[in-house]
Protein backbone atom coordinates (compact mmCIF):
# COMPACT_ATOMS: atom_id res chain seq x y z
CA UNK A 1 0.00 0.00 0.00
CA UNK A 2 2.48 2.84 -1.32
CA UNK A 3 0.04 5.07 -2.79
CA UNK A 4 -0.17 8.93 -2.29
CA UNK A 5 -3.20 9.84 -0.46
CA UNK A 6 -5.06 12.82 0.64
CA UNK A 7 -7.05 13.72 3.74
CA UNK A 8 -10.34 13.71 2.46
CA UNK A 9 -10.02 10.49 0.61
CA UNK A 10 -8.72 8.75 4.41
CA UNK A 11 -11.49 10.31 5.74
CA UNK A 12 -13.96 9.18 3.39
CA UNK A 13 -12.95 5.82 2.86
CA UNK A 14 -10.33 4.78 5.76
CA UNK A 15 -7.83 2.02 5.44
CA UNK A 16 -8.76 -0.86 8.29
CA UNK A 17 -5.92 -2.31 10.61
CA UNK A 18 -2.98 -0.28 12.03
CA UNK A 19 -3.33 2.39 8.78
CA UNK A 20 -6.81 3.73 10.26
CA UNK A 21 -5.76 3.71 14.13
CA UNK A 22 -1.90 5.67 12.77
CA UNK A 23 -4.10 8.14 10.89
CA UNK A 24 -6.50 8.23 13.26
CA UNK A 25 -4.18 9.39 16.29
CA UNK A 26 -2.59 11.98 13.83
CA UNK A 27 -5.57 13.88 13.13
CA UNK A 28 -6.40 13.79 17.09
CA UNK A 29 -3.12 15.63 17.52
CA UNK A 30 -3.74 17.97 14.43
CA UNK A 31 -7.18 18.76 15.46
CA UNK A 32 -6.69 19.09 19.23
CA UNK A 33 -7.72 22.73 20.26
CA UNK A 34 -7.48 22.24 24.00
CA UNK A 35 -3.76 21.22 23.68
CA UNK A 36 -2.56 22.60 19.96
CA UNK A 37 0.41 21.13 18.19
CA UNK A 38 3.56 23.08 18.09
CA UNK A 39 3.99 23.21 14.40
CA UNK A 40 1.78 25.61 13.19
CA UNK A 41 2.23 24.86 9.18
CA UNK A 42 1.42 21.51 9.75
CA UNK A 43 -2.32 22.27 11.28
CA UNK A 44 -2.75 24.09 8.69
CA UNK A 45 -1.34 21.64 6.11
CA UNK A 46 -3.91 19.31 7.68
CA UNK A 47 -6.77 21.05 7.34
CA UNK A 48 -6.66 22.96 4.42
CA UNK A 49 -6.11 19.09 3.41
CA UNK A 50 -2.50 19.49 1.65
CA UNK A 51 -0.66 17.30 3.25
CA UNK A 52 -0.21 13.77 1.67
CA UNK A 53 -0.11 10.35 3.31
CA UNK A 54 2.43 7.25 2.58
CA UNK A 55 1.31 3.73 4.48
CA UNK A 56 4.90 1.81 4.55
CA UNK A 57 5.30 -1.81 5.98
CA UNK A 58 7.73 -2.72 8.95
CA UNK A 59 10.75 -0.36 8.31
CA UNK A 60 13.32 -3.32 9.08
CA UNK A 61 11.65 -4.94 6.07
CA UNK A 62 13.55 -4.02 2.53
CA UNK A 63 10.47 -3.95 0.65
CA UNK A 64 9.53 -1.22 2.99
CA UNK A 65 12.39 0.42 1.47
CA UNK A 66 11.77 0.28 -2.04
CA UNK A 67 7.96 1.02 -1.49
CA UNK A 68 9.07 4.38 0.63
CA UNK A 69 11.43 5.31 -2.28
CA UNK A 70 8.44 5.11 -4.98
CA UNK A 71 6.13 7.15 -2.51
CA UNK A 72 8.76 9.72 -2.17
CA UNK A 73 9.75 10.32 -5.68
CA UNK A 74 6.02 9.96 -6.20
CA UNK A 75 5.68 12.92 -4.07
CA UNK A 76 8.35 14.82 -5.50
CA UNK A 77 7.16 15.04 -8.85
CA UNK A 78 3.24 16.01 -7.62
CA UNK A 79 4.19 17.81 -4.68
CA UNK A 80 4.17 21.39 -6.04
CA UNK A 81 0.12 21.12 -6.91
CA UNK A 82 -0.49 20.12 -3.44
CA UNK A 83 -0.39 24.06 -1.97
CA UNK A 84 2.37 26.20 -0.08
CA UNK A 85 1.69 24.02 3.10
CA UNK A 86 2.34 20.46 1.91
CA UNK A 87 4.32 17.38 3.40
CA UNK A 88 4.93 14.17 2.97
CA UNK A 89 3.37 11.97 6.32
CA UNK A 90 4.67 8.39 6.15
CA UNK A 91 3.66 6.21 8.40
CA UNK A 92 5.19 2.89 9.20
CA UNK A 93 3.77 -0.25 10.59
CA UNK A 94 5.11 -0.66 14.30
CA UNK A 95 4.56 -4.42 15.45
CA UNK A 96 4.29 -4.91 19.06
CA UNK A 97 8.44 -5.69 19.23
CA UNK A 98 8.87 -1.97 17.93
CA UNK A 99 5.98 -0.75 20.14
CA UNK A 100 8.21 -1.50 23.37
CA UNK A 101 12.01 -0.42 21.94
CA UNK A 102 14.08 2.64 22.66
CA UNK A 103 14.36 6.16 21.14
CA UNK A 104 17.93 5.34 20.25
CA UNK A 105 17.19 1.98 19.05
CA UNK A 106 14.49 4.35 16.31
CA UNK A 107 17.29 6.57 15.93
CA UNK A 108 18.80 3.84 14.59
CA UNK A 109 16.33 2.54 12.28
CA UNK A 110 15.63 6.05 11.15
CA UNK A 111 19.32 6.57 9.80
CA UNK A 112 18.73 3.02 8.61
CA UNK A 113 15.94 4.13 6.25
CA UNK A 114 17.32 7.57 5.10
CA UNK A 115 20.36 5.68 3.55
CA UNK A 116 18.81 3.09 2.20
CA UNK A 117 16.65 5.57 0.50
CA UNK A 118 19.87 7.35 -0.53
CA UNK A 119 20.72 3.71 -2.11
CA UNK A 120 17.77 4.60 -4.40
CA UNK A 121 17.95 7.40 -5.37
CA UNK A 122 18.37 7.73 -9.55
CA UNK A 123 18.97 11.37 -9.63
CA UNK A 124 22.67 12.69 -8.89
CA UNK A 125 22.89 14.59 -5.68
CA UNK A 126 22.12 18.60 -6.29
CA UNK A 127 25.29 20.26 -7.07
CA UNK A 128 24.73 23.48 -5.17
CA UNK A 129 24.30 20.99 -1.89
CA UNK A 130 27.32 19.78 0.19
CA UNK A 131 27.43 16.43 0.85
CA UNK A 132 28.85 16.55 4.48
CA UNK A 133 26.42 16.68 6.86
CA UNK A 134 28.12 19.10 9.57
CA UNK A 135 28.24 21.56 7.01
CA UNK A 136 25.54 24.06 7.29
CA UNK A 137 23.67 24.23 4.03
CA UNK A 138 23.42 20.25 3.77
CA UNK A 139 20.45 18.92 3.77
CA UNK A 140 18.72 15.23 2.47
CA UNK A 141 18.22 15.16 -0.83
CA UNK A 142 15.78 12.66 -3.26
CA UNK A 143 15.29 12.78 -6.84
CA UNK A 144 16.69 15.80 -6.95
CA UNK A 145 14.37 18.14 -4.18
CA UNK A 146 15.86 19.15 -1.21
CA UNK A 147 14.21 17.62 1.88
CA UNK A 148 13.89 18.62 5.80
CA UNK A 149 13.55 15.09 7.46
CA UNK A 150 10.92 14.80 10.61
CA UNK A 151 10.94 11.46 12.65
CA UNK A 152 7.82 10.60 15.52
CA UNK A 153 8.17 7.38 17.20
CA UNK A 154 5.96 5.55 19.69
CA UNK A 155 8.73 5.96 22.73
CA UNK A 156 9.05 10.06 22.41
CA UNK A 157 7.53 10.24 25.92
CA UNK A 158 8.87 13.70 27.42
CA UNK A 159 9.13 15.43 23.50
CA UNK A 160 5.24 14.80 22.80
CA UNK A 161 5.71 16.93 19.82
CA UNK A 162 7.72 13.78 18.49
CA UNK A 163 5.13 10.98 20.08
CA UNK A 164 3.80 9.28 17.25
CA UNK A 165 1.04 6.29 17.60
CA UNK A 166 3.50 4.34 14.73
CA UNK A 167 7.21 5.31 14.01
CA UNK A 168 5.95 8.29 11.47
CA UNK A 169 7.90 10.89 9.15
CA UNK A 170 6.55 13.65 8.57
CA UNK A 171 9.19 15.26 5.49
CA UNK A 172 8.78 18.92 3.68
CA UNK A 173 10.16 20.16 0.85
CA UNK A 174 12.62 22.67 1.24
CA UNK A 175 11.07 25.36 -1.06
CA UNK A 176 8.11 25.01 1.23
CA UNK A 177 9.76 26.70 3.90
CA UNK A 178 11.22 28.88 1.54
CA UNK A 179 7.51 30.13 1.07
CA UNK A 180 7.44 30.35 4.48
CA UNK A 181 10.28 32.38 5.28
CA UNK A 182 9.74 35.01 2.33
CA UNK A 183 7.72 37.88 5.01
CA UNK A 184 10.14 37.50 7.57
CA UNK A 185 7.64 39.73 9.96
CA UNK A 186 5.04 36.96 9.39
CA UNK A 187 7.63 33.84 9.70
CA UNK A 188 9.20 35.16 13.04
CA UNK A 189 5.96 35.89 14.70
CA UNK A 190 4.38 32.09 13.59
CA UNK A 191 7.89 31.08 14.94
CA UNK A 192 8.15 32.74 18.16
CA UNK A 193 4.58 31.17 18.81
CA UNK A 194 5.78 27.64 17.74
CA UNK A 195 8.41 28.03 20.33
CA UNK A 196 6.05 28.85 22.72
CA UNK A 197 3.23 26.13 22.13
CA UNK A 198 6.41 23.47 22.13
CA UNK A 199 7.14 24.46 25.74
CA UNK A 200 3.48 24.01 26.66
CA UNK A 201 3.49 20.75 24.72
CA UNK A 202 6.51 19.00 25.89
CA UNK A 203 7.67 17.99 29.02
CA UNK A 204 11.24 18.78 28.75
CA UNK A 205 12.78 22.61 27.49
CA UNK A 206 13.45 22.84 23.66
CA UNK A 207 15.81 20.63 22.57
CA UNK A 208 19.53 22.90 21.81
CA UNK A 209 19.41 21.53 18.49
CA UNK A 210 16.50 23.38 16.92
CA UNK A 211 17.97 25.89 14.59
CA UNK A 212 17.21 27.69 11.09
CA UNK A 213 18.89 26.30 8.06
CA UNK A 214 21.62 27.90 6.36
CA UNK A 215 23.20 29.37 10.11
CA UNK A 216 26.84 28.72 10.31
CA UNK A 217 26.48 26.85 13.39
CA UNK A 218 23.02 24.82 12.32
CA UNK A 219 23.30 21.07 11.06
CA UNK A 220 19.92 19.86 9.83
CA UNK A 221 20.61 16.45 10.31
CA UNK A 222 21.05 17.04 14.33
CA UNK A 223 17.08 18.32 14.24
CA UNK A 224 15.79 15.35 12.08
CA UNK A 225 15.51 12.84 14.95
CA UNK A 226 15.67 14.59 18.39
CA UNK A 227 16.24 12.39 21.08
CA UNK A 228 13.95 12.46 24.29
CA UNK A 229 16.49 14.17 25.72
CA UNK A 230 19.13 17.05 25.07
CA UNK A 231 21.51 14.99 23.78
CA UNK A 232 23.43 14.63 20.22
CA UNK A 233 24.92 11.78 18.86
CA UNK A 234 28.92 12.80 18.65
CA UNK A 235 28.75 12.57 14.62
CA UNK A 236 25.98 12.44 11.65
CA UNK A 237 25.01 8.31 11.38
CA UNK A 238 24.50 9.29 8.12
CA UNK A 239 27.85 8.97 6.36
CA UNK A 240 28.40 5.24 8.86
CA UNK A 241 25.05 3.93 7.56
CA UNK A 242 25.93 4.76 3.67
CA UNK A 243 29.73 3.06 4.13
CA UNK A 244 27.83 -0.23 5.53
CA UNK A 245 25.62 0.18 2.72
CA UNK A 246 28.69 0.31 0.81
CA UNK A 247 27.89 3.75 -1.01
CA UNK A 248 30.18 6.15 0.92
CA UNK A 249 32.33 6.64 -1.65
CA UNK A 250 29.96 7.51 -3.91
CA UNK A 251 28.11 9.76 -1.67
CA UNK A 252 31.26 12.08 0.49
CA UNK A 253 33.25 14.85 -1.09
Amino acid sequence: MNSLFDKDTLEQNSPDGWQKEAFEAFKVKMTDKEKPFPCIPAVIGFTTNELRYGFLGDPRLDKSSFDFAALLKAYTEASRSFGKYTSLIVFYETPADLQHISVEQYEEIFWEQLGKLASLDDMEWPKHIPKDPDHSLWEFCFFGEQYFMYCATPAHINRQSRNSHNMMLAITPRWVLQEFNQKPTVAGRIKTKIRKRLGNYDSIDIHPALNSYGDLDNQEWKQYFLRDDDTIPIKCPYHRVLKALGLYDVKKE
